[in-house]
């Protein structure tokens, strides 16, 4: 095996996809061709159909594959992205391109402006690709949910000359029941826990929960009366996958004895956020959200929803089996894959550990030092907001975000203090910001497109505007994007 077969498990059959019969299977860009110049036709990629099986049953899902069937894209860094997205499904979609910073009208937001792709239409995006990075795309619909998400892997010089194997790991939560029936049970009998979907699993109480939550402490025994529960998983799901399988049968990648690996994880669950457990190997976080960062040893890394990982791995020289697991915050299920060298006895894993996953907080995120920090420079315009919900009514919105207006050229700062009980992945689209302040204290953060606001903690991003247009800031928990936590930052002059 080599660092290019790094989808390896993740195949999908192109029979069960499809492909619009207005567009012919191509080979434009080879795996092998080093920063190539833009090929006369487009990639092609096609939204389809398939099945997979979750705990025994089968499920019809969603995917989005490449003729020869391989899941998602991989490009090289400094070209065209030059895609013709199909869809080969009987109902309306459209796909975000999460991690690039294409121009307005290709970010894949329903009607903003771009309308939705109808069954069988073709659509072609061409705009440059970018700098390299771990990035992914999805459905900004409640099809998200149905797993129509994949890798997006923008590889650079540098990547492509490293004696590393690349292993992707694309994490989502599922459940049999539709995005629909999840969001109506979550809204309609006034919390989640009446509603039949299993609320506050692993929750911990009041300002003890906090305090965990902003400083990574243990303050369980603390909780103070009269103060409201913070809330950490608002749904129970039927599994957890890692490359759509369940860790009771999970990919099991062969690597080598002494080798070097690049785990490129990406966490596409809907409502549910990880812990990146590597085991009994240390690992080094060297990119968050496909932007370097200084690496940072461990064996334990968060990652929230719509957030990537690059953990980089350095194998024993006498092999073996090695689990590398993602702990579902606050509760006791897990998923992840196996990495195994050629022989080595791969051990039977459960999907429920003997421990809850860690609350995910700051602490690392105030540790992050970007690799390519944004250029120094004061800011033309702040804002301040807040994130707010009411659980009872199950909404969620973005106080003081009527007024997103800016020039291009600005350097903006946003300032986003959350004053609900749940903490919120908040991603902006189009642009790269770098985290400047935690919980008051400035701080020369991560680059990053996501970024985590736990509850009553604060946040401060900056960015430079250099992408016209009206660029969605919403929190990436799908179902609380869909109930109202959506926001955005308007060019002036753009309607």
């Amino acid at each position: 095996m080599n660092r290019r077969d790094f989808l390896n498990g993740l195949m999908v059959g192109a029979a069960a996809l499809g492909t619009s019969a207005a567009i012919r299977p191509i080979n434009a860009f080879a795996e092998d061709a080093k920063f190539s110049s833009m090929q006369s036709a487009p990639r092609i990629l096609s939204i389809g159909y398939r099945s997979i099986e979750v705990r025994g049953r089968s499920a019809r899902v969603f995917g989005l594959a490449q003729p020869d069937g391989r899941p998602g894209l991989t490009l090289n860094a400094g070209t065209e992205f030059d895609v013709a997205l199909s869809s080969a499904i009987d109902e309306p979609t459209l796909i975000h391109w999460h991690g690039l910073t294409p121009p307005w009208a290709a970010d894949g937001v329903p009607d903003n402006p771009a309308a939705l792709l109808k069954p069988a239409e073709t659509r072609r995006y061409t705009f440059p690709v970018g700098a390299g990075g771990t990035h992914w795309m999805h459905a900004h619909t409640l099809q998200e949910q149905n797993l129509l998400a994949a890798p997006l892997i923008v590889r650079t010089a540098e990547d492509l000359e490293r004696d590393e194997q690349e292993v992707v790991v694309l994490l989502h939560d599922f459940s049999f029941l539709s995005a629909e029936e999840l969001l109506a049970k979550l809204k309609g009998n006034g919390s989640a826990a009446s509603a039949g979907v299993p609320m506050g699993h692993g929750a911990m109480q009041g300002m003890a929960g906090m305090q965990h939550t902003m400083s990574g402490g243990d303050m369980s025994g603390m909780a103070m009366p009269g103060i409201a529960a913070m809330d950490l998983n608002d749904i129970d799901y039927d599994a957890y996958l890692a490359n759509d399988r369940t860790l009771d049968d999970p990919e099991v990648v062969t690597v080598e004895k002494g080798g070097r690996v690049r785990l490129r994880i990406i966490n596409g669950a809907t409502a549910s956020a990880f812990t990146i457990d590597t085991g009994s190997l240390s690992g080094e976080l060297v990119a968050v959200d496909g932007r370097g960062v200084q690496p940072v040893a461990g064996a334990s890394f968060p990652v929230s929803m719509g957030q990537r990982l690059d953990i980089r791995l350095s194998l024993p020289r006498e092999g073996g089996a090695f689990p590398i697991l993602a702990l579902r915050e606050g509760a006791s299920e897990r998923t992840g894959i196996v990495l195994a060298t050629l022989g080595a006895a791969v051990r039977k894993l459960a999907v429920e550990g003997h421990a809850k996953g860690p609350v995910l907080g700051l602490d690392l995120e105030q540790r992050l030092r970007p690799v390519n920090p944004a250029a120094a420079r004061a800011a033309d315009r702040r804002f301040e907001l807040s994130l707010t919900g009411d659980m009872a009514a199950y909404t969620w919105g973005i106080e003081g975000a009527d007024g997103l207006v800016v020039k291009r050229d600005e350097r903006i700062e946003v300032a986003i203090t959350n004053a609900s009980m749940m903490a919120h992945p908040m991603h902006l689209h189009g642009h790269h910001f770098q985290v400047i302040g935690i919980n008051g204290t400035p701080v020369a953060g991560a680059v990053r497109d996501t970024v985590l606001v736990p509850p009553m903690a604060s946040v401060v991003l900056a960015f430079d505007a250099d992408n016209p247009g009206r660029w969605p800031l919403h929190c990436h928990h799908l179902y609380h994007m869909a109930s109202g936590m959506m926001a955005y930052v308007t060019y002036d002059g753009i309607g």
